[in-house]
């Protein structure tokens, strides 16, 4: 393809063809954590908009799908771990694709904490409530959690597969379970209104955007796939339509959660169960014993996403030490398993520091809080480059066929201004800590990339008026067979 992808062999090898389309749509399912994120995000969201929290995932998931359509026909046109990181560089700039890269890996990093914590107190909630509340405690099971994740990405992406197919299966059973039950329990706080859909419900673009910003966390992590796709059969076709199911099926839960909550529980009740709104809602439309089963779905759900954020950052960083844009380390693979077990250990190792020091930030519901808020800021910069990118490289295309004007073109464009327009309004109403965290950690990766770039890397050459552009040819016979 370009020079920055030479060294696709031996220890810079993964393993081809492992993954099916249905794995790649569990994995889509368990990377957005859809029990996780309804958990963990709900207060947040109500804090936002209060009921508006429907209208928030619909209006940000019209959006959402534009960035989804993007990966999906950016993945078309090149397999490469890295994903963004490499399709940014070919459409924009290598600036622009090495931030793209940068701001996966550090919001997948800040994530650590904002999944490792949860996991921890999750697991011990369903043995005592005091332990759940010992920082300590919570402390260590999230890291014994977040090694035994590290260990199975480690073991190889076939065993990751099977542990995602088992832990999803039961979550979203279990999701399903009490999705019913929410709708025929009595009484009601609040009877169901199509209110909660309308634009009025936000008072104003302020509140849009900022519950816009929550929602683009609620949905992170479907893009797993492609940062997976030189290991799925299928590579430049079967990754976009894993993400596609899986944002289908996260959406529909999503909205179902939403208005259940807004439902059965008041603002006090969410407001005081920040950490996990589920755990809650389990006890009162199925009190006692019963009631704990949404909290192992809760449990499992933290534990996937876990797995699956390693999973990006890990082939992220492999992507960008193959390239030589990060130390070289880390873009090679174990001899066997195929697996990038040095820039796995890396990030197992920031992780944990990370973790072990937001003991001293404050309680679990500031941490969720400026966590999903920074993440936001991160998400919006690397899929909004997405968006625009894919509109680039398909812009000879646009006009031969619908598919390719709607899809590659004016709904990723929609989505990605979107996101710009939400980094942009939302920016100035963060507290100090998101702007540091959110911000900061995005400049911090023009170090290495000066570091790199002044080292004269093969990625750093600006990309052709050839590579910027797509072709009907460039496609190949599979993926030209799926849009006639």
């Amino acid at each position: 393809m370009d020079a920055a992808r030479t060294e696709h062999h031996g220890q810079h090898r993964l393993r081809r063809g492992a993954l099916s389309l249905f794995d790649s749509a569990v994995m889509g399912v368990a990377g957005v954590a859809p029990a996780y994120s309804i958990a963990a995000s709900t207060a947040t969201l109500f804090g936002a908009v209060a009921l508006g929290g429907p209208a928030a995932l619909l209006y940000c998931g019209i959006a959402m799908f534009g960035i989804v359509w993007a990966f999906n026909y950016l993945g078309r046109s090149e397999a490469n771990a890295g994903a963004t990181y490499a399709w940014v560089r070919r459409a924009l700039h290598p600036v622009l694709g090495y931030i793209a890269g940068w701001c996966l890996v550090v919001s997948a990093l800040i994530f650590m904490v904002a999944g490792s914590v949860p996991a921890g107190s999750t697991i011990l909630g369903l043995f005592s409530s005091s332990l759940a509340n010992s920082t300590a405690w919570v402390t260590f099971l999230g890291i014994v959690v977040f090694l035994i994740m590290v260990g199975a990405v480690i073991a190889g992406v076939t065993i990751t597969a099977k542990v995602q197919v088992a832990m999803s299966s039961i979550e979203l059973a279990i999701l399903v379970l009490f999705a019913i039950l929410l709708f025929v329990h009595d009484p009601k706080v609040h009877p169901f209104s199509l209110h909660w859909f309308s634009f009025s419900v936000f008072h104003g673009s302020a509140g849009f955007f900022a519950g816009a910003l929550v929602a683009a966390f609620y949905y992170w992590g479907w893009d797993v796939t492609a940062n997976l796709n030189e290991e799925t059969k299928g590579e430049r076709v079967t990754p976009g339509k894993g993400a596609i199911i899986g944002v289908i099926v996260v959406f529909l839960l999503f909205e179902i959660f939403t208005i259940g909550t807004n439902m059965v529980l008041t603002g006090h009740e969410i407001n005081q169960n920040a950490g996990d709104v589920l755990d809650k809602l389990g006890q009162v439309v199925w009190p006692g014993l019963g009631g704990k089963l949404i909290v192992v779905a809760v449990a499992l759900s933290t534990i996937a996403t876990l797995e699956t954020t390693i999973i990006q950052v890990s082939r992220t960083l492999f992507a960008m030490g193959r390239d030589g844009t990060m130390p070289r380390i880390l873009g090679t693979t174990h001899e066997r398993r195929l697996t990038p077990v040095a820039a796995t250990i890396v990030v197992a190792v920031i992780s944990i520091g990370l973790l072990i020091a937001s003991n001293y930030v404050g309680s679990v519901g500031t941490i969720l809080s400026d966590a999903i808020n920074a993440i936001g800021l991160q998400i919006a910069v690397y899929y909004g480059l997405a968006g625009f990118s894919v509109v680039i490289l398909y812009r000879k295309l646009l006009f031969t066929k619908l598919s390719y004007f709607v899809f590659a073109g004016l709904w990723p464009l929609v989505g990605a201004i979107f996101m710009a327009v939400m980094f942009e309004q939302v920016l100035p109403s963060l507290n100090a800590t998101t702007k540091i965290v959110g911000i900061g950690a995005i400049l911090l990766g023009f170090v290495p990339m000066a570091i790199y770039w002044a080292k004269g890397r093969a990625y750093f050459r600006p990309p052709s008026p050839e590579e910027r552009v797509i072709h009907e040819g460039d496609l190949g016979g599979e993926v030209q067979a799926m849009t006639d």
